[in-house]
């Protein structure tokens, strides 16, 4: 049976380490760490988030800014208010809340912020430097699994790692991490050839397909480590992943849990990010 990697705790415990990383930059060089939320509508789940993530700046002792504009604001405008955010000294971390309303081209919006300032790790820039290995930010999310490895003691050099998803936002990113950190990996998606046999080759299983229990335990490889990024709700209200986890943990050596393991670190990395670029102000 599979050990649980606890997400909820790693988060906590990364944290920490970042709020007194923070204490320790304002007592010494007098910056505070400033991160700048914008919300464009009224999308429901995008609300919880913001407001999660303004909440957890503030427990971290950053100055937290929240720009909540309504549906129908133009790309300009947004454009004008991240290009402030962009020349303020006490901002040192941008984060645009996805999706935004139709009129408003997501590419473009990104491409504004300032790349030194962009914590999603979304910025060409700065995904040019995951690809040639310069230094920049990386996404959250696959930030996140990285560090879940890590802090679980589980190695990722010489592994054969594969990633169930191909999105700009955890699957190619985090292809990219594995593959600097020395992993074979390999890609699936929705046109992959009988991806049961591909799974059950892998060490580490991703999944991050967005397909509620996808990843059944006969697509696991005994012993392997099963990391579960999806979050999908089932017509019944509950929160399931993209994984079977009760199958998949009858094999696996570790798993991770929904909720609780892969979610919590994405906002963990998203201070840490902003803690890293106020230390380079």
């Amino acid at each position: 049976m599979a050990a649980v990697i606890d997400g909820n705790r790693i988060a906590q415990d990364v944290r920490a380490e970042v709020k007194a990383q923070a204490i320790d930059l304002k007592e010494k060089k007098g910056i505070t760490p400033g991160l700048a939320v914008i919300l464009v509508g009224e999308d429901a789940a995008s609300k919880i988030y913001v407001g999660r993530k303004e909440k957890a700046a503030a427990e971290a002792g950053f100055l937290s800014r929240e720009y909540r504009l309504p549906a129908e604001t133009t790309e300009d405008r947004l454009r004008e208010i991240v290009a402030g955010l962009n020349a303020s000294p006490e901002i040192h971390g941008i984060l645009v809340q996805l999706p935004l309303p139709k009129q408003i081209n997501p590419d473009v919006v990104i491409e504004t912020i300032d790349p030194r300032k962009d914590v999603d790790g979304f910025h060409p820039v700065n995904v040019g430097g995951l690809f040639t290995g310069r230094p920049g930010h990386r996404a959250c999310t696959p930030l996140g699994v990285i560090e879940l490895l890590d802090r679980s003691g589980i190695a990722i050099e010489g592994k054969e790692a594969v990633i169930v998803g191909r999105s700009n936002i955890v699957g190619k990113p985090l292809a990219l991490m594995l593959l600097n950190r020395h992993a074979t990996v390999t890609i699936c998606h929705t046109r992959t050839k009988d991806l049961g046999a591909v799974a059950r080759r892998a060490d580490i299983l991703v999944a991050a397909a967005g397909k509620a229990e996808m990843v059944r335990g006969d697509m696991v490889k005994e012993g392997a480590v099963v990391i579960d990024v999806g979050i999908n709700r089932k017509p019944d209200g509950k929160l399931v992943g993209d994984v079977a986890f009760a199958e998949a943990a009858e094999k696996a050596s570790y798993i991770t849990p929904v909720p609780g393991g892969v979610g919590p670190m994405t906002i963990a990395m998203l201070l840490r990010n902003t803690l890293n670029s106020a230390k380079a102000d």
